[in-house]
């Protein structure tokens, strides 16, 4: 097939949009990119929505960036399948506007209403109603809608359910380059400290607090920590981890040095948030992490444990001591280590990568 990817997405933002296209195009499917990046971040979308009045910003930016996609799409091959990229809750309206009669993807990871709830910027009342109404109609107008997990499949309103597809968000190439240790090697472990990693916005679902009061219970231990990042939390999550183990804060690196600076540490941490969304998603880090030879640590859900199986090490959600104690644990010994790495990286390499995780989006297309 011919398919069409389509937005005003940002793929060095969310990587996930490159995982797709990659992956459908090992498929052997003939991809395209009709591509005008919105310049505003996730934060920045969902601000604006839950501000109606500030609306008319996201509408003019929307405007330009429609123009140029249009011009662009009309001066294309026509395509048997458009794939809107994730933010798309209005892009996907032009796409169906261009492109009537042909099958529409909507990759739809999570609707605005519940990123802004986690976020904690949602509001109430009207504000709501209009997040709501954003979702309900990007929905309304998709043949295909991707998610990540069973859970957020659940989620789905019942009248767009059966046009579901639930696929891993997995890991680009970049990160399986990155990775120290050649395929079917064993990851190189030193009897020098625990380097462990985090990455991300520090949004409530990634529960960072949670992490800096396991490090602030590490002053003992041979553990040193790269968190890389900015965001709500971050202020709390130092706060946290203060009088623990050695740790540098970084505010965050390029996209494409960022594989590189991870794949450094022995160990990638995931979430440990609580809420409602953090017991639903499984994170791109720790596909991610896995790719790059890490040990994986992440909090003990449903879809996390449906997803990594044995390539992850769990902690209860929100359970600081618990997440100091498997920090210490792999510290002290090395074996253990070297073994979790080792799970890692083989489940990476046989589930994670971009051809593997796109079969049911394939699957579904060919139905």
């Amino acid at each position: 097939m011919r398919i069409l990817f389509f937005g005003t997405y940002d793929v060095t933002a969310h990587p996930r949009v490159g995982v797709l296209a990659e992956g459908l195009r090992r498929h052997g499917h003939e991809v395209t990119e009709c591509n005008a990046p919105l310049g505003l971040d996730t934060a920045s979308r969902v601000a604006i929505l839950s501000q109606p009045w500030r609306l008319p910003v996201l509408f003019a930016r929307l405007a330009s960036t429609w123009l140029r996609l249009a011009r662009a799409a009309s001066r294309g091959p026509e395509p048997d399948v458009v794939v809107v990229g994730y933010m798309g809750h209005f892009d996907v309206r032009l796409a169906r506007l261009l492109f009537r009669r042909k099958t529409i993807v909507l990759d739809h990871l999570i609707g605005a209403s519940d990123t802004a709830k986690d976020r904690n910027i949602s509001g109430g009342g009207i504000k709501s109603k209009l997040l709501r109404a954003i979702d309900a109609g990007a929905l309304k107008r998709a043949n295909v809608i991707v998610v990540d997990t069973e859970e957020h499949l659940e989620a789905l309103p019942e009248a767009h359910r059966s046009r579901g597809v639930v696929v891993q968000v997995g890991a680009p190439d970049d990160w399986f380059a990155a990775a120290p240790a050649p395929d079917g090697e064993a990851p190189r472990v030193s009897d020098g400290p625990l380097r462990v990693a985090f990455f991300g916005l520090y949004t409530p679902l990634q529960g960072a607090p949670v992490i800096g009061a396991a490090l602030g219970l590490l002053g003992d231990a041979k553990v040193e920590v790269t968190m890389i990042g900015r965001g709500q939390e971050l202020a709390a999550t130092q706060q946290a981890a203060e009088g623990g183990c050695p740790v540098e804060w970084i505010d965050w690196v390029p996209s494409h040095e960022l594989p590189a600076l991870v794949a450094e540490h022995d160990v990638c941490l995931g979430i440990f948030g609580t809420g409602p969304k953090a017991l639903r998603v499984v994170p791109n880090k720790v596909f991610q992490g896995a790719a790059a030879g890490c040990a994986i640590v992440t909090s003990d859900t449903a879809p996390q444990r449906r997803a990594l199986g044995d390539a992850a090490l769990f902690v209860p959600p929100g359970d600081a001591e618990a997440l100091a104690q498997e920090l210490r644990s792999l510290a002290e010994d090395l074996e253990r280590l070297a073994g979790a790495r080792r799970r890692a990286r083989a489940a990476a390499r046989e589930r994670f990568g971009c051809a593997a995780v796109v079969e049911p989006l394939t699957a579904r297309l060919g139905a």
